[in-house]
């Protein structure tokens, strides 16, 4: 498992009967997560909260705000991300992905060369700061206009304003299926698909039917000497071994490696990880992963 554990402004902790305590900055959330299903004792940092999102039985849930403003900021490193309470628990950022910002930077930088990056279902940027902070071109696509608006509004406070990214307001496959008629390449493909999800004219995107054919569709978009692929799958997605199996198959003829393995966070309580789903990854350095 590969551990984002370099935050200083957020931290998990503690987890226990299915939610987890956190903190962004200078705020305390109370939030869902299915992983948890042990019920360790709660101490009474518990009840020092800032909010808490309260899980539905019908499906859904809301918040209930006991002092915590509308917006904040926090940051990882050099990056700065808006945040805001919205349905479906979120926050605005996963602090999970930190790890693959890490990667992805990396080899962005180790490339000493041009880097042309493709980020889909690209959320509020966070890898799309970290591919522009390391020097990528990116093209970011998400269908939803509030979720592209608030990535730029992280790169703004990020110092990335001028960053040659594009800001595309899309449906990520109809949009892949242009770029092939374009005859447009990338070098580097980001995705980080929702287990479910419609796009910006109804469209239906469910991962289990859909991700292998964007895949196969996305690995013809990569140029002669593509760097790096990588999926993101969440808690209810799918395991490392289908991401690896899954990447192996879709770039064999580029050979590198895929390598597909668990991320998590730190928890501080009790000093153990919990997971937050898995990351594949291919890349043509078999040393970097």
């Amino acid at each position: 498992m590969r551990i984002a554990d370099q935050w200083t402004e957020y931290e998990v902790y503690d987890c226990s009967d299915g939610e987890k305590l956190e903190r962004f900055g200078d705020y305390v959330l109370r939030r869902p997560d299915p992983q948890v299903i042990w019920r360790t004792p709660r101490g009474r940092e518990w009840e020092k909260v800032n909010a808490v999102y309260h899980r539905s039985s019908k499906g859904g849930g809301e918040w209930e705000f006991i002092d915590l403003p509308d917006e904040w900021s926090i940051c990882y490193k050099a990056l700065t991300f808006r945040l805001k309470p919205f349905r479906f628990k979120h926050t605005g950022v996963f602090p999970e992905q930190a790890v693959n910002w890490e990667l992805a930077s990396s080899l962005i930088r180790e490339a000493h060369r041009p880097v042309k990056v493709l980020n889909l279902f690209a959320y509020t940027g966070g890898a799309t700061l970290a591919c522009a902070a390391a020097g990528a071109k990116v093209t970011h696509v998400d269908a939803a206009k509030g979720m592209v608006a608030w990535a730029k509004e992280n790169a703004e406070v990020s110092g990335l304003k001028e960053a040659p990214v594009r800001w595309l307001v899309d449906d990520c496959a109809r949009f892949v299926a242009r770029e092939l008629r374009r005859g447009n390449t990338y070098d580097a493909v980001i995705m980080d698909p929702p287990s479910y999800g419609r796009g910006p004219k109804g469209e239906i995107w469910k991962l289990e039917d859909c991700l292998y054919p964007l895949v196969m569709d996305t690995v013809k978009l990569l140029s002669d000497e593509p760097l790096f692929f990588l999926i993101n799958s969440y808690t209810t997605g799918l395991n490392p071994g289908v991401l690896t199996y899954l990447l192996s198959h879709a770039l064999k003829r580029y050979g590198g490696e895929a390598v597909s393995d668990e991320i998590g966070l730190p928890v501080k309580r009790s000093g153990l990880v919990l997971p937050c789903g898995s990351s594949g990854w291919w890349t043509n350095k078999r040393d970097m992963i």
